[in-house]
Protein backbone atom coordinates (compact mmCIF):
# COMPACT_ATOMS: atom_id res chain seq x y z
CA UNK A 1 0.00 0.00 0.00
CA UNK A 2 0.98 3.33 -1.19
CA UNK A 3 2.05 5.92 1.84
CA UNK A 4 0.17 8.89 0.97
CA UNK A 5 0.15 12.20 2.75
CA UNK A 6 -1.48 15.62 2.19
CA UNK A 7 0.18 19.15 2.71
CA UNK A 8 -3.13 21.33 3.28
CA UNK A 9 -2.95 25.35 3.27
CA UNK A 10 -4.60 28.00 1.65
CA UNK A 11 -0.34 28.61 0.06
CA UNK A 12 -1.84 32.04 -0.38
CA UNK A 13 1.17 33.64 -0.45
CA UNK A 14 3.19 30.86 -1.85
CA UNK A 15 6.65 31.00 0.22
CA UNK A 16 9.48 29.21 -0.01
CA UNK A 17 9.37 27.56 3.09
CA UNK A 18 6.27 26.09 1.85
CA UNK A 19 8.00 24.71 -1.33
CA UNK A 20 11.28 23.32 1.01
CA UNK A 21 8.44 21.33 2.97
CA UNK A 22 6.72 19.84 -0.40
CA UNK A 23 9.93 18.81 -1.35
CA UNK A 24 11.28 17.15 1.82
CA UNK A 25 7.94 15.56 1.74
CA UNK A 26 7.44 14.21 -1.32
CA UNK A 27 10.65 12.47 -0.90
CA UNK A 28 9.09 10.86 1.91
CA UNK A 29 6.14 9.56 0.80
CA UNK A 30 4.70 7.32 -1.94
CA UNK A 31 2.33 9.87 -3.12
CA UNK A 32 2.17 13.84 -1.49
CA UNK A 33 -1.06 15.63 -2.44
CA UNK A 34 -0.87 19.49 -1.81
CA UNK A 35 -4.31 20.15 -0.29
CA UNK A 36 -5.32 24.08 -1.50
CA UNK A 37 -7.98 24.98 0.85
CA UNK A 38 -10.06 28.03 1.69
CA UNK A 39 -9.23 29.75 5.13
CA UNK A 40 -11.88 31.59 6.78
CA UNK A 41 -9.86 33.44 8.87
CA UNK A 42 -7.74 34.39 6.00
CA UNK A 43 -8.54 37.18 3.53
CA UNK A 44 -6.90 35.36 0.23
CA UNK A 45 -4.23 37.94 -1.93
CA UNK A 46 -4.34 35.48 -5.05
CA UNK A 47 -7.72 33.66 -6.21
CA UNK A 48 -7.87 29.53 -5.97
CA UNK A 49 -7.07 29.32 -9.53
CA UNK A 50 -3.77 31.49 -9.23
CA UNK A 51 -2.19 29.90 -6.51
CA UNK A 52 -3.58 26.71 -7.79
CA UNK A 53 -1.53 27.31 -11.11
CA UNK A 54 1.71 28.35 -9.20
CA UNK A 55 1.60 25.40 -7.28
CA UNK A 56 1.04 23.40 -10.66
CA UNK A 57 4.12 25.03 -12.03
CA UNK A 58 6.72 24.52 -9.27
CA UNK A 59 6.09 20.68 -8.47
CA UNK A 60 5.69 19.93 -12.08
CA UNK A 61 9.01 18.03 -11.91
CA UNK A 62 8.17 16.16 -8.65
CA UNK A 63 6.07 13.31 -10.23
CA UNK A 64 4.60 12.03 -6.85
CA UNK A 65 2.68 15.32 -6.03
CA UNK A 66 -0.81 16.13 -7.13
CA UNK A 67 -2.90 18.99 -6.49
CA UNK A 68 -6.34 18.98 -4.85
CA UNK A 69 -8.49 21.69 -4.02
CA UNK A 70 -11.78 22.51 -1.81
CA UNK A 71 -13.90 25.21 -0.76
CA UNK A 72 -15.98 23.03 1.07
CA UNK A 73 -14.51 20.43 3.12
CA UNK A 74 -12.15 20.27 5.84
CA UNK A 75 -8.93 18.81 5.21
CA UNK A 76 -9.64 15.48 7.19
CA UNK A 77 -12.82 14.87 4.84
CA UNK A 78 -10.74 15.17 1.62
CA UNK A 79 -7.54 12.77 3.51
CA UNK A 80 -10.47 10.31 4.07
CA UNK A 81 -12.10 10.70 0.69
CA UNK A 82 -8.94 9.76 -0.75
CA UNK A 83 -7.80 7.22 1.17
CA UNK A 84 -4.78 9.55 3.14
CA UNK A 85 -3.41 8.16 6.19
CA UNK A 86 -0.80 11.38 7.07
CA UNK A 87 -1.29 15.15 7.30
CA UNK A 88 1.81 16.74 6.69
CA UNK A 89 2.72 20.00 8.39
CA UNK A 90 5.71 22.38 8.57
CA UNK A 91 6.74 23.53 11.69
CA UNK A 92 8.66 27.14 11.84
CA UNK A 93 9.02 27.74 16.24
CA UNK A 94 7.26 27.06 19.39
CA UNK A 95 4.25 28.86 18.04
CA UNK A 96 3.58 26.61 14.93
CA UNK A 97 4.19 23.80 17.26
CA UNK A 98 1.65 24.47 19.84
CA UNK A 99 -1.03 25.79 17.13
CA UNK A 100 -0.03 22.49 15.12
CA UNK A 101 -0.10 19.91 18.20
CA UNK A 102 -3.50 21.05 18.80
CA UNK A 103 -5.11 20.73 15.46
CA UNK A 104 -3.70 17.20 15.18
CA UNK A 105 -5.36 16.06 18.19
CA UNK A 106 -8.54 17.96 16.82
CA UNK A 107 -7.99 16.09 13.58
CA UNK A 108 -6.87 12.79 15.40
CA UNK A 109 -10.54 13.26 17.31
CA UNK A 110 -12.24 13.84 13.61
CA UNK A 111 -11.01 11.05 12.53
CA UNK A 112 -8.95 8.34 14.54
CA UNK A 113 -7.36 6.96 11.30
CA UNK A 114 -4.84 9.82 10.12
CA UNK A 115 -1.58 10.11 11.77
CA UNK A 116 -0.07 14.14 11.73
CA UNK A 117 3.72 14.40 10.43
CA UNK A 118 5.66 17.51 11.69
CA UNK A 119 8.83 18.66 9.58
CA UNK A 120 10.70 21.63 10.93
CA UNK A 121 11.44 24.07 8.78
CA UNK A 122 14.50 25.14 7.16
CA UNK A 123 16.36 27.14 9.62
CA UNK A 124 16.76 29.95 6.83
CA UNK A 125 13.02 29.95 6.32
CA UNK A 126 11.95 29.42 10.02
CA UNK A 127 11.13 33.40 9.91
CA UNK A 128 8.75 33.77 7.00
CA UNK A 129 4.93 33.58 6.64
CA UNK A 130 2.63 34.31 4.06
CA UNK A 131 1.14 37.09 6.56
CA UNK A 132 4.84 38.96 6.33
CA UNK A 133 5.10 39.10 2.51
CA UNK A 134 1.22 40.06 2.58
CA UNK A 135 2.77 43.44 4.65
CA UNK A 136 5.80 43.27 2.53
CA UNK A 137 3.43 43.72 -0.80
CA UNK A 138 2.13 46.04 0.92
CA UNK A 139 4.73 48.63 1.65
CA UNK A 140 6.15 47.82 -1.55
CA UNK A 141 9.07 45.91 0.44
CA UNK A 142 11.06 43.33 -1.35
CA UNK A 143 10.10 39.45 -1.15
CA UNK A 144 12.36 37.79 -3.40
CA UNK A 145 14.89 36.25 -1.12
CA UNK A 146 11.54 34.61 0.65
CA UNK A 147 9.11 33.48 -2.78
CA UNK A 148 10.17 31.56 -5.54
CA UNK A 149 10.31 33.53 -8.83
CA UNK A 150 6.67 32.30 -10.00
CA UNK A 151 4.83 34.54 -7.47
CA UNK A 152 6.86 37.47 -8.23
CA UNK A 153 5.36 36.88 -11.94
CA UNK A 154 2.43 36.50 -10.72
CA UNK A 155 2.14 39.66 -8.80
CA UNK A 156 3.34 41.19 -11.63
CA UNK A 157 0.82 40.67 -13.55
CA UNK A 158 -1.48 41.31 -10.76
CA UNK A 159 -0.07 44.99 -10.62
CA UNK A 160 -0.39 45.04 -14.62
CA UNK A 161 -3.84 43.85 -14.82
CA UNK A 162 -4.98 46.43 -11.33
CA UNK A 163 -3.27 49.26 -13.28
CA UNK A 164 -4.64 48.43 -16.92
CA UNK A 165 -8.40 49.03 -14.93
Amino acid sequence: MKKKALYAGSFDILTKGHLDIITRGAALFDELYIGLFYNVAKEGFFTIEERLSILRELTKDLANVKLVKSTEELAIDVAGRLEIKYLLRGLRDEEDYRYESNMARFNNELSGKIETVFLQSNPKYAHVSSSKMKELIYFKGNISAYVPRKVIEKLEEKQLETLSK
